[in-house]
């Protein structure tokens, strides 16, 4: 059979519809309904310490729903007994339904240095920390009755660290955020429904199987590299594995214009008529984390500038990429400033190829919208980038208005 070609504008709308921005926001008050749709789009939200505008969990389903109750949306993440962190892509929620199917990663874990130098040290000592945890938990690191000394003042984690991520990558206890971000460590039955923890666990093989329809479905089109990079799995064994999966008609092998390599279409992909969503995304938001996919799809180069010097910086500290009728437009580099109130946007960049008039309006929308979520008053342009002044006139008119 002929191999169907698709375009690339055609697998870009795919892509949008498939993550969620194939519909318009909801108008009416936002619920656990409404998380749970957007769960069930992205499949996973990413965890990132970063919170120079907010935490990268809370503003996926910002993009997705607007200005929601961030109070609701934590005791959803926290109490509900719908979701579990472990190492999806990256520190993840995750539904407890994949629970079960994320145990192969949990049992082939493989203690890091760090790790194997305590268990050499301090024999017993990692046995001890879960003793406590299972009589004494939920606990933090601080809680640990012989928690030691940190290392370093970064990743020079104190002994007691070390061994609850130990067994928290191996499965022997999980975690939920404090509202500080911190890690909680308890038991899994007592996080995840014990039901859940009892389900028996699939082999590697049929957890491969699982985790890549999944992606198709999530990402709706993708290369083996995509796919398999949604959950972080390991692409040599996962090329043959979706070769079986296309065999069995799980997902579809397809050509896209301009790609390189071959792609597979989920089989409940649609193709919306024209490209939809507006929306700020942050940086670990799932339609733009796979840098390579976003730039293919969109023509959008992205690499996230934390980590690069100040004044190597192209585009700012904390950019986020804007999405106005389902393409990456603008770049827009913001902070919260909660003390004073404000939210600061750093730099404005326009994308080439599009015009300030569009882009602009609908920008200050977006950006009223979060600053409302927020709980900031004031919105502050600072004077860099090719749409900061046209963005400063726009703001101020909206007040003045």
């Amino acid at each position: 059979m002929k191999t169907r070609t698709l375009t690339n504008d055609q697998a870009r709308r795919i892509a949008l519809s498939a993550q969620g921005f194939g519909t318009p926001r909801p108008t009416g008050r936002i619920d656990v309904r409404h998380f749970r749709r957007v769960l069930d789009r992205v499949g996973l939200l990413q965890l990132d310490s970063v919170n120079v505008l907010e935490r990268s969990h809370y503003i996926p389903m910002f993009s997705r729903l607007g200005p929601y109750d961030r109070a609701a949306f934590d005791r959803w993440t926290v109490s509900s007994g719908e979701l579990f962190e472990y190492w999806g892509h990256e520190a993840s929620l995750i539904p407890v339904e994949r629970y079960p199917t994320f145990r192969f990663r949990m049992d082939e874990m493989k203690p890091w240095g760090s790790v194997r130098r305590l268990i050499d040290e301090r024999p017993g000592y990692i046995e001890d920390v879960l003793r406590q945890v299972a009589v004494r938990g939920p606990l933090t690191v601080a809680d640990l009755e012989d928690a030691g000394e940190r290392g370093g003042p970064w990743w020079g984690y104190a002994p007691g660290k070390h061994a609850l991520e130990w067994l928290f990558a191996s499965g022997r206890v999980t975690a939920y955020r404090s509202p500080t971000f911190g890690r909680r460590y308890d038991l899994p039955n007592r996080v995840v429904p014990p039901s859940i923890v009892k389900m028996p666990a699939p082999d590697r093989t049929e957890a491969y199987r699982t985790l890549l329809v999944d992606a198709a479905r999530h990402h709706g089109i993708g290369t083996v590299s995509d796919l398999a990079d949604y959950h972080r799995l390991h692409k040599p064994t996962a090329r043959p594995i979706l070769e079986d999966l296309a065999a069995e008609g799980l997902v579809i092998p397809v050509a896209v214009e301009g790609w390189r390599h071959p792609a597979y279409l989920h089989p409940d992909a649609t193709i919306p008529r024209r490209a939809a969503g507006t929306a700020l995304l942050s940086p670990f938001d799932s339609l733009v984390w796979n840098r390579d996919r976003v730039e293919r799809l969109f023509g959008f180069r992205y690499r996230i500038e934390i980590y690069v010097p100040e004044d190597q910086r192209q585009h700012g500290y904390y950019v986020l990429p804007f999405l106005l009728d389902g393409d990456l437009v603008a770049r827009v580099d913001l902070k919260a400033d909660r003390q004073g109130r404000r939210l600061l946007v750093q730099a404005t960049h326009l994308e080439p190829g599009h015009k300030a008039p569009r882009v602009v309006p609908a920008l200050t929308a977006e950006l009223q919208a979060m600053a409302a979520w927020l709980d900031l008053d004031e919105i502050v342009i600072a004077d860099r980038g090719d749409l900061a002044r046209s963005l400063d006139d726009s703001i101020a008119c909206s007040f003045d208005g």
